[in-house]
C-alpha cells in the first residue's frame, strides 16, 4: 500500500487530461500549505504569497511538457537563469520557500504525487514549528546604538562611564566617517539595563558628543540574506 503511494502516475511521458488536473490541483495545494507556513511569523507580501501558490504548478507543467525532450529541456533551464539573474536577492528562508515550491513541481510534474504531498507536509510542520518558537532569533533585548560625535573629539574612553550607568553590555560595531569626515559615526550594540530612562540615557550621552544625532532602536538582522 504504502508503495502505491510514492509510485508515480504518469508512465512513459505521456499523460490524460484527467492525471494532468490532478498533479495540477496537487501543486497548488502544495504551494498553497507552503505559503501559509512562511507567512506564519513571517513578514511576507501579497506578491510573495502568490508565487509560491503558483510556483508548483508552473514548474509541474513545465516538467510535464519537456518530459523526454533534452532540448526543451536546456531551453527552459536557460530560462530559469534569466528569471534568477534578473531577481534582487532574498532572504535565506525566502529562497529555502522557493526551492521547496519547485521540488514539489518536480515532484508532481514527474506524477509522484505521494511525495510532493508527504514532503510539503512534513517540511511545512517543521517550518511552521521553527517560526512559531522563533528558533535562532537573536536576543529581543539587543539594540542598535548609533551616536554622531565631531571629528576633533577622542570618543575612544569619552561615554564608557555612561554606558556602564545604563547598559548591561555594550559591543562597538562600527566605527566610520561621514559629512566629507567632519563627524564619526559610531555603532554599538547594547542591551540597556531593566528599567532605566531613555531620554535621561540620550541626554546625557548628548552632552559628550556635542548634541549631534544619536539614535537607539530595535537591532535588524540583515545577515540571513543568501
Amino acid at each position: 500500500m504504502l508503495d502505491n503511494i510514492f509510485t508515480s502516475i504518469l508512465t512513459n511521458g505521456t499523460f490524460t487530461g484527467t492525471q494532468l488536473l490532478i498533479v495540477t490541483f496537487t501543486a497548488l495545494v502544495c504551494g498553497f500549505i507552503i505559503a501559509v507556513s512562511y507567512m506564519t511569523k513571517n513578514k511576507c507580501t501579497r506578491s510573495f504569497a502568490v508565487t509560491l501558490i503558483l510556483l508548483p504548478a508552473i514548474v509541474e507543467l513545465v516538467i510535464i511538457l519537456v518530459n523526454g525532450n533534452i532540448g526543451a529541456g536546456v531551453a527552459v533551464a536557460g530560462a530559469f537563469s534569466l528569471v534568477r539573474f534578473r531577481s534582487t536577492p532574498g532572504r535565506g528562508q525566502e529562497i529555502t520557500s522557493i526551492f521547496l515550491a519547485m521540488a514539489v513541481g518536480l515532484a508532481t510534474g514527474m506524477g509522484y504525487i505521494g511525495v510532493a504531498i508527504v514532503f510539503t507536509v512534513v517540511l511545512s510542520i517543521i517550518n511552521f514549528i521553527l517560526n512559531i518558537t522563533e528558533f535562532g532569533n537573536f536576543d529581543e533585548h539587543h539594540r542598535t546604538l548609533k551616536i554622531s560625535v565631531p571629528e576633533d573629539l577622542d570618543y575612544e574612553g569619552k561615554f564608557e562611564d555612561i554606558f556602564d550607568k545604563y547598559l548591561d553590555r555594550y559591543n562597538y560595531e562600527e566605527v566610520k566617517t561621514t559629512n566629507m569626515g567632519s563627524l564619526y559615526k559610531i555603532t554599538l550594540t547594547v542591551i540597556p539595563k531593566a528599567g532605566i530612562s531613555t531620554k535621561n540615557f540620550i541626554d546625557e550621552l548628548r552632552t559628550r558628543n556635542g548634541n549631534l544625532d544619536i539614535s537607539l532602536g530595535r537591532m535588524v538582522d540583515n545577515r540571513d540574506g543568501l
